[in-house]
């Protein structure tokens, strides 16, 4: 890729196992990138001298932040309370949601936002594998004058990109997938950890079922997927995938269903593989 259409200074808070990857590759895409988390610059290896240790100056220096922090509270303290981006006078220009959370507090944050603030709804799907290939897919949710200027911006991070919509709906179409995904990951951890008992060789039966009606993202991608060995614990990917479990409810109207409490329970039963 040339050289970007994009001159806004970036940040990407929270580089963890998905934003890290996202920056990095913003940085091989050439655009101008700086890296926040709550954790000491020395362990970001390579990407050491991007990371910003003062929110104040990472609020300053960027125009643009992507949050990628885990949950609804770690936003709220990125935007208004312990780190407090947007409570500077320089406060970023643009704030971009890549993080997944319940579609209705994304209008909460909107209302708290300074009404000069720009905010798009980016939720990404694709795993760290794919954020280190660029090619996640992300469900973007804003005008189409808001979003088209950050185009180049998610065709760095991104393979496949969706225009959902008004504010929101790309966080809807999310916790919607990510509803998916938490029972394709339970369904699958069960046939597996059943196979043993049947006789069945556990690869070959993803295998068979990687060319068959049992086919699944998460089953196909099974080695390639890193934390598809985990057990549950709420700091890993399956309390993640507990925690989209509740974006994903308090988006219904309706309250959760007794299949909806089985996959929370098979979630937070789970054993490593």
């Amino acid at each position: 890729m040339s050289l970007p259409d994009f001159h806004q200074v970036v940040g990407v808070a929270g580089c963890g196992a998905m934003g890290l990857p996202m920056a990095k590759a913003l940085q091989r895409q050439r655009f101008c990138v700086w890296g926040y988390d709550i954790r000491p610059p020395q362990e970001f290896s390579d990407f050491e001298d991007r990371m910003i240790i003062k929110p104040e100056e990472f609020a300053n220096k960027c125009d643009v932040v992507i949050s990628v922090v885990r949950d609804k509270q770690q936003t709220l303290d990125l935007c208004f309370d312990n780190q407090a981006l947007f409570r500077f006078d320089n406060a970023p220009k643009t704030l971009i949601v890549s993080s997944t959370l319940s579609p209705r507090f994304i209008d909460e944050l909107r209302q708290n936002l300074p009404a000069k603030v720009g905010l798009i709804d980016a939720p990404m799907s694709g795993a760290p594998i794919a954020a280190e290939q660029e090619a996640l897919t992300f469900m973007l949710g804003g005008g189409e004058d808001i979003l088209e200027p950050f185009t180049p911006l998610f065709s760095a991070m991104g393979k496949t990109i969706h225009h959902l919509g008004k504010l929101g709906a790309g966080m809807t179409f999310k916790v919607l997938n990510n509803f998916l995904a938490a029972t394709n990951t339970v369904a699958v951890r069960r046939v597996l950890a059943e196979a043993p008992a049947l006789g069945l060789d556990q690869d070959k039966l993803l295998e068979v079922m990687s060319t068959s009606s049992g086919g699944t993202w998460f089953g196909n991608n099974f080695h390639q997927i890193a934390w598809s060995k985990e057990g549950y614990s709420p700091e890993n990917t399956i309390g993640i995938l507990e925690k989209d479990m509740g974006a994903f409810l308090d988006a219904l109207e309706t309250g959760s269903t007794s299949f909806d409490e089985a996959v929370l329970e098979g979630l937070r039963k789970m054993k490593p593989y």
